[in-house]
């Protein structure tokens, strides 16, 4: 790689200061094993992160996709995460998410491994003007998370993102004689008496129930206490960590094309992949150096740490398997 000196570097990883499309360029071919990002989505509203009008966004992701499929292995992912839009001043849903999934797949090669839809019951009900006011729609609180590769079979193991099986299934494997009988089902499926064996948990299925919460995380404290504003649009750390789970080994690569906060490198950090963050906002980025500290940090060492950062006078070490930052 020749890329610029990074802002702050863990134990794990590296957040570079810049723009993507650019940043890209300076990483080898074939070189990450996921890339998972959720870039600005095609909103009418424009964002203080900085969204793309909607008539323009397919071919602006698009050029940064292309550039993604350079830097990704044969065995890797593409993890894109898209929330749904509306028309503008119509009740009528975007396609853009779709038109986006369509033409990586047609024209810059992609398979589409699996659809994914992330529900933050959490969410607020928007848009205002048709669910709020005229009562005409239901609240949007479902994400598109398109899981993409570059050939059939990109690494990956369900068995290491299981989930706790149900009360019921508990029943069935305690005492299968009495709540099951093998037999071949309506619908043609045999089912086996291996049904009822215990392995550990149960398969995910593709729709992840993930609540948009964050508030008493350490990044969130900290940018409160030297009042600096945290960025808008977070996902939660759950998100990243079930696909790097999903997708990856400890020591793959993980890159997030805009990074904003961080969630990204911060859950690739629990789980001992090397990570990559881009951004190009510098007081996102900067203040995204919180994830990786204890929230009890004090309020001075805080402060000269973000200014340190903002002001990137040099870059800094964070020493994360101790939760400080070096002294500055």
């Amino acid at each position: 790689m020749i890329l610029p000196s990074p802002l702050y570097t863990t134990d794990c990883g590296a957040a570079y200061l810049g723009d993507s499309l650019k940043l890209l360029d300076q990483l080898e071919s074939d070189l990450i094993d996921l890339v998972l990002t959720s870039p600005p989505f095609a909103l009418q509203r424009k964002k203080s992160y900085g969204n793309v009008d909607q008539e323009d966004y397919v071919d602006w992701l698009v050029e940064f996709c292309q550039k993604v499929y350079r830097v990704l292995n044969s065995t890797g992912s593409f993890v894109l995460d898209l929330g749904g839009a509306y028309e503008s001043k119509r009740p009528v849903r975007s396609l853009y998410n779709y038109r986006v999934l369509i033409k990586l797949c047609d024209e810059l090669g992609f398979r589409l491994a699996e659809e994914f839809f992330w529900y933050n019951p959490a969410k607020l009900p928007s848009p205002i003007e048709w669910v709020n006011k005229r009562k005409i729609r239901a609240k949007d609180s479902v994400n598109t998370v398109w899981w993409l590769s570059k050939t059939d079979n990109p690494k990956a193991n369900v068995s290491n993102v299981l989930v706790p099986y149900s009360e019921r299934m508990k029943k069935l494997q305690a005492d299968p004689q009495k709540h099951y009988t093998p037999k071949e089902r309506p619908s043609g499926h045999d089912i086996s008496k291996n049904f009822a064996t215990d392995n550990g948990g149960a398969i995910p299925s593709n729709l992840l129930e993930i609540a948009n919460t964050e508030s008493k995380s350490s990044y969130i404290q900290l940018c409160k206490s030297i009042s600096v504003p945290p960025h808008p649009a977070r996902f939660p750390q759950k998100l990243p960590m079930f696909f790097i789970k999903f997708l990856t080994d400890p020591g793959d690569t993980v890159l997030d094309i805009f990074a904003g906060s961080n969630t990204t490198g911060f859950a690739a950090e629990q789980l001992e992949r090397s990570w990559i963050a881009f951004e190009q906002e510098p007081s996102y980025l900067a203040s995204s150096a919180f994830r990786f500290l204890d929230k009890s940090q004090s309020l001075q060492d805080t402060l000269t740490l973000y200014e340190c950062l903002i002001n990137q006078k040099k870059s800094v070490y964070l020493n994360t398997s101790k939760q400080l930052s070096l002294k500055l």
